[in-house]
């Protein structure tokens, strides 16, 4: 039985903790909250204490992740599909030992507690870890067959964008729009769709960035949060990782690795634009769409689910699509629109 008082109340918790006696034979653990999650995904590290005698796998671990998915709310199939989708191309995802789709239960390898935010924050050397983000990133893009996910498609792409203006500008901001203002995120959102479209498509994690990614011993980094991966623009990633909500990096830092990567998915036969500036402009596209769906969800995660961490983070965000919009005539609208915004943003 695991040693946390943490088990001794909520239904779900029992459950997994049954299932987990199941497991491992009686063999004393423990069990620890880990990582947070906007989703409603819980997560708990499992150590052994003294030395049971447990079959292998569980032997040969010296610590183990525990997913907790509330079937209806969640579906771990996703996650396992691509996770190994992932570990067959040699990218580092977690590996699934044990499963319980009933429930919602997954038994993962742990790849520890340092996330690449953790190890920039420690010091860590950023080129070193962005170089091996970069190369980790072609790979999934260059072996992963995307074709057996689903499609980025305008759908999905639309759906997004319309959290901006349903949770960051009306709920958050409290800004009802006019006409004028709805006329003008309508052509927006349809340009961004076509620029987004227009690329092409190959694997998309769709949240690659230093809250994902684990600062590990060997086959760096880590990749996790994975489950929502999708057949979709070129530029997604790379955007999710250089113009991340969580760090920033000047322009120079990440023109410097944007064209690392660029020249590394040339060399991997990978369909990036033959000029560098044509990519680059996809890249900024490809970031306003998403930047303006995150500020939607940290809006929504506030609003809606009570959850005001990420609120810190929206400026980061804003200044991103800001800086995009500042330099193309067509987005110049959404950029006097951000402008109008400033005074009504609430925290």
């Amino acid at each position: 039985m695991p040693s946390s008082p943490f088990f001794s109340a909520p239904p779900r918790s029992v459950a997994l903790t049954a299932w987990l006696d199941a497991l491992f034979s009686d063999a004393p653990y423990a069990m620890t909250p880990t990582s947070a999650d906007a989703s409603f995904r819980r997560y708990f590290r499992v150590t052994f204490q003294a030395s049971p005698t447990l079959s292998k796998p569980y032997a040969e671990q010296p610590s183990l992740i525990v997913m907790d998915a509330p079937p209806g709310k969640e579906d771990c199939r996703p996650f396992i599909k691509v996770a190994g989708l992932l570990r067959g191309c040699g990218v580092n995802a977690p590996e699934v030992i044990a499963q319980d789709l009933a429930q919602g239960f997954l038994l993962l390898s742990d790849l520890g507690d340092v996330t690449y935010q953790i190890a920039l924050e420690r010091g860590a050397n950023a080129q070193a870890l962005y170089k091996d983000a970069i190369a980790a990133l072609v790979t999934s893009q260059r072996d992963i067959n995307a074709q057996v996910l689903p499609a980025y498609d305008e759908t999905l792409l639309r759906r997004e964008l319309d959290l901006f203006p349903d949770w960051f500008v009306a709920r958050h901001c409290g800004h009802e729009l006019r006409d004028d203002e709805r006329a003008m995120l309508e052509r927006t959102f349809a340009l961004l769709i076509a620029v987004a479209r227009a690329q092409p498509q190959v694997f998309v994690h769709r949240d690659y960035h230093v809250r994902n990614l684990m600062d590990v011993a060997e086959n760096r980094p880590g990749v996790l949060d994975f489950q929502d991966a999708v057949m979709g623009p070129i530029t997604y990633d790379l955007v999710s990782l250089l113009r991340d909500a969580y760090v920033a990096w000047d322009e120079e830092q990440q023109l410097d690795w944007a064209i690392r990567y660029w020249e590394r998915a040339r060399a991997a036969g990978l369909p990036v634009a033959m000029r560098f500036d044509n990519f680059w402009r996809d890249f900024e596209w490809m970031g306003v769409q998403r930047h303006l769906k995150v500020v939607g969800i940290f809006a929504r995660l506030w609003h809606r689910d009570g959850k005001d961490a990420y609120l810190a983070d929206v400026p980061r965000v804003l200044n991103y699509l800001r800086h995009a919009c500042a330099r193309y005539v067509d987005l110049t609208p959404l950029l006097h629109f951000l402008d109008t915004l400033e005074k009504y943003e609430t925290k």
